[in-house]
């Protein structure tokens, strides 16, 4: 998408205004859709469209060897593929910087202990554990990708249940494990305190979230934050631009108390849903 100067210009008077091209106000967010269970052979799964950015996530589960220096956790590890029909930006190599960098800011968002347990994921001290694997791929592109993403992933989460283990046989270093393949004897991940990540970006002199695709053509500088419940688990600069530390303090205090308000909005939203149905939210 390439803007005009007077399509720009439109877009930063109506931000000053507060109110955007698509009536919403600076901290309002667009229409939210969500599916869950869909990908058959899944752990869990979840496809999410905001607006006109979709994402389809699946959880897949393996039983690997923990960390030396973290005996105690299981893995919990993300893999984003960008489709090339996705949007032109994406053809050829072009989402492959875009995919690791929403690797590594899931990874940091998700690496304290207060935002997700790994330590029920240990199956046997320093031999055994379980490996969460989380696939995410990047349908269409349309604005707000970070924000998309870390609302698909919390959702196939917390779609995900983890099979119980009916017994551990230990003979030397050798260790079998006996695993329920009953679908009654799951255990479902919690993920109260999963993050949410509100993109904050400065257009003119004001803040917005949920930026659309045009909306980030005119940002001059633009920053994630990932809220755990009322706390930053990761904050990240994207883009180019940069911000005023004033403005910077600002972006956060926008994007925690977004975050706030999206994720309460969000949890409701996946406690309420029932299988097969589509749910849908404004904030």
């Amino acid at each position: 998408m390439s803007l005009c100067d007077a399509e720009k210009t439109f877009i930063l008077h109506g931000v000053k205004e507060n109110f955007r091209v698509d009536g919403r106000d600076r901290e309002g967010y667009r229409p939210i859709e969500l599916e869950t269970n869909i990908v058959q052979h899944a752990f869990g799964s979840a496809r999410l469209r905001l607006a006109n950015t979709d994402v389809l996530v699946a959880v897949k589960l393996e039983i690997d060897v923990p960390f030396p220096e973290r005996p105690f956790e299981g893995k919990l590890e993300f893999f984003v593929d960008c489709s090339a029909n996705a949007t032109p930006d994406f053809e050829g190599r072009g989402g492959e910087t875009l995919a690791a960098e929403l690797a590594n800011i899931l990874t940091s968002a998700y690496r304290s202990p207060q935002t997700f347990n790994l330590k029920k994921l240990c199956i046997l001290k320093g031999r055994k554990c379980w490996k969460i694997c989380v696939d995410i791929l990047i349908l269409e592109c349309g604005g707000n990708l970070f924000d998309a993403v870390s609302l698909a992933v919390k959702a196939a989460l917390h779609n995900s249940q983890i099979p119980l283990i009916k017994s551990i046989n230990i003979d030397g270093d050798n260790i079998e494990l006996n695993v329920s393949d009953s679908v009654f004897d799951c255990e479902k991940l919690d993920v109260a305190n999963a993050p949410v990540m509100v993109t904050v970006c400065k257009i003119g002199d004001q803040c917005i979230v949920d930026p659309s695709l045009a909306e980030e053509q005119c940002s001059v500088g633009s920053v994630v934050v990932a809220i755990s419940q009322e706390y930053f688990s990761t904050v990240t600069s994207i883009g180019k631009g940069s911000l005023h530390p004033r403005t910077m303090c600002n972006s956060l205090e926008l994007g925690q108390k977004v975050g706030i308000r999206l994720n309460k909005a969000f949890m409701e939203t996946l406690h309420n849903i029932q299988p097969d149905e589509d749910v849908g939210f404004l904030k």
